[in-house]
This record gives structure tokens, C-alpha cells and sequence, in this order.
């Protein structure tokens, strides 16, 4: 599959390709711009030099991986607790998927073991593992039985309240109307 966010070219090639690399951008969507968090992976690749394995970034020196997301620009906001993060789920990955990040959705039969394989990653709290669903679903093809029940609203068809609705700059446009809504909704009851 191909994603066609309104990021770079080669960005989202690199998300087409690599679950690691989709993985990392999920996981680094918070509290930083989605085109940050969804660009930072293919900027990960060129400090590094090559395509990390989840193996390589397990394995990686804390300090100097956290090094490496903290050189300007910073790879996030909170660079050295999301280089730690994003190593704790390479090691994850490493332990329960023999490397290999597609594992992590590949041989679910229900959006129930999706969502909760999903779960266990660090960093993936019951929203964000949702709308990871609603992500390998709408956009990577991966749709086991009930997928779109169990990401919730973030499944519906035509909905537009995540990334994963997100293909051009009109959908990045309505989900973000949504989501100032949502604030705004969320404030007037405070």
C-alpha cells in the first residue's frame, strides 16, 4: 500500500515500505505536528545513514541514539524520551515479532487480537492504538474481521478524526477542523 499523506515524497514512500519506519511515526504522533512525527522516521534514516532494523535501534547506546534524535532540528519535541520510547518498542518488536514490525499486524484474524497486539507497544495508549487500527485498515489493506468496530469512531468509513483519514491537504485540513472542534467542545464543558 502507498500513503499519501501531505508529507514529503520520499517520507512517505519510506512509510509505505517500512513498518518499522511507520511504527517510529506513530508512535513519535503527539504533541508535535503530524507532518513532524510522520517525516521524522525518513530524517532518523538520513543521520543514521541507512534503514535502522528494529534489531540495530534495540540494540543501539541509550545516549547516543537519544543523541542522534536531539541533533537540530530535533527529531521531537521531547527528543530523549522519545528516542528511549522508541527504542523500548524496537526491543519489543525484537522479543515478540523476531524483528520484524509487519509482524505486529500480520496473522491477526480479528480487529480484537489487532487492537490489542497493538496495545502492548510502548508509547500506544487505547486512542492511539485505535486509530493505528484505523490506519492499517483504511490505509495499509490489513483488515481482519471487525477492524473497523474496533478501531470505534476512528474506523468509520468517511470519517475524518485521525491520521488515519489523513491522504491530501483537504482531508489533513477536516481533520484538523475536527479536532479544534473536539477542543473547543471539550473546553465549553470545563
Amino acid at each position: 500500500m502507498t500513503l499519501s499523506l501531505p508529507i514529503d515524497a520520499d517520507a512517505n514512500d519510506l512509510l509505505s515500505r517500512s513498518p518499522l519506519a511507520l511504527l517510529i511515526a506513530m508512535l513519535l504522533d503527539q504533541q508535535v505536528p503530524l507532518e513532524k512525527a510522520f517525516t521524522s522516521p525518513r530524517d532518523l534514516v538520513r543521520r543514521l545513514g541507512h534503514e535502522p532494523t528494529a534489531q540495530e535501534l534495540a540494540d543501539f547506546d541509550p545516549d547516543a541514539l537519544a543523541a542522534i534524535f536531539s541533533e537540530r532540528p530535533a527529531l521531537h519535541r521531547y527528543p530523549r524520551a522519545m528516542a528511549g520510547r522508541v527504542q523500548q518498542m524496537c526491543r519489543l518488536v525484537v522479543d515478540a515479532y523476531d524483528g520484524d514490525a509487519a509482524n505486529v499486524w500480520a496473522g491477526a484474524t480479528t480487529g480484537t487480537e489487532l487492537l490489542a497486539r497493538i496495545s502492548q507497544l510502548p508509547g500506544f495508549g487505547p486512542g492511539k492504538a485505535r486509530i493505528f487500527l484505523a490506519l492499517l485498515g483504511k490505509q495499509y489493506g490489513v483488515q481482519p474481521e471487525g477492524w473497523r468496530e474496533t478501531a470505534g469512531h476512528f474506523g468509520e468509513e468517511g470519517s475524518h478524526c485521525s491520521v488515519a483519514d489523513i491522504t491530501d491537504s483537504d482531508s489533513l485540513a477536516a481533520v484538523r477542523a475536527y479536532k479544534q472542534n473536539m477542543k473547543a467542545a471539550a473546553k465549553a464543558t470545563r
